[in-house]
């Protein structure tokens, strides 16, 4: 089984300047913020990176600053996806992938593909990428679902597909998914909220929106968790739950940076079509950090 991700990965947002430049400083404090707590490894450009707001030039400083502040300490994922299979294919070719351990790659929105185009979709990125691949279902996002057994026929038929962030909210699919996958794949969490229940019924951890905060708190929790340690686990889990439904309220990554400027790491600035967290949901998150 691929060790390198369990436990507790973290979607990385990209702060930004009062201009809207990446605000590089920033993101080496939470790069630091949470390799220094405990999460057990990053995913850069992910949803949560705002990637489809970045340029390529952008994205490209942006895995340097987060590589470099690794340095090597954690496994690191980057997100490569999108809903033009040849373009996803041309940018996993043309990308350096040197110490980059896994690619994340969304399924693709907009187009509505059947079952057979998603997996055709997936098998064409298998079939170039020279380094492993964690599928990543968000029908939220995409408006199409990918259903289990698509995952478990890519899981089957490709030895570098290791792993799914599923993030359906859909416990009867996490559960499909867990009792039909291959024994050393591995199924994520996408949901904070479900977490620690697919974790409990055999999940390998989570790709975290909250944890990159709540570091400590949350990587505890998933580990106690894997542990079999669900009474000390769910703790932590009541803990957290109305902060995870706070940044989730309005848009991600808006709620995670209203709570990332409460605690004093990065401004709440986002990039159009999404705009900054409500003034209410504001206070809420700060009411809730005191």
């Amino acid at each position: 089984m691929n060790n390198k991700f369990l436990g507790t990965g973290v979607a990385l947002v990209t702060p930004f300047n009062s201009d809207l430049s990446v605000d590089h400083d920033a993101l080496k404090n939470i790069v630091n913020y949470n390799i220094e707590n405990g999460v057990e490894y990053l995913v850069i450009c992910g949803t949560t990176g705002e990637s489809v707001t970045l340029t390529k030039q952008e994205k490209k400083a942006v895995i340097k600053t987060i590589s470099e502040t690794n340095n090597g300490r954690l496994p690191l994922v980057l997100g490569i996806g999108g809903n033009n299979t040849a373009a996803v294919v041309e940018e996993i070719k043309t990308t350096d992938l040197s110490g980059i351990d896994a690619i994340l790659s969304v399924s693709p929105y907009y187009n509505k593909p059947t079952q057979e185009g998603l997996y055709q979709h997936f098998k064409a990125i298998a079939e170039v990428s020279p380094i492993d691949i964690i599928l990543y279902n968000v029908p939220g996002r995409t408006s199409k679902n990918m259903e289990a057994d698509t995952t478990i026929r890519l899981a089957n038929d490709f030895s570098n597909i290791i792993a799914v962030k599923e993030a359906g909210n859909n416990m009867a699919q996490y559960l499909e998914l867990l009792k039909n996958k291959p024994e050393d794949f591995l199924v994520i969490s996408g949901d904070d909220d479900l977490a620690l229940g697919v974790v409990l019924a055999g999940g390998a951890g989570v790709i975290s929106v909250i944890g990159q905060a709540l570091p400590k708190d949350f990587s505890e929790m998933i580990r106690l968790g894997l542990k079999g340690d669900p009474k000390a686990a769910y703790k932590l889990h009541f803990k957290l739950i109305d902060v995870i439904g706070y940044i989730f309220e309005e848009n991600n990554p808006a709620g995670i940076k209203a709570v990332f400027e409460a605690l004093g790491l990065c401004a709440d600035t986002v990039r159009l079509p999404v705009v900054p967290a409500s003034s209410h949901l504001k206070e809420k998150i700060k009411a809730y950090l005191a």
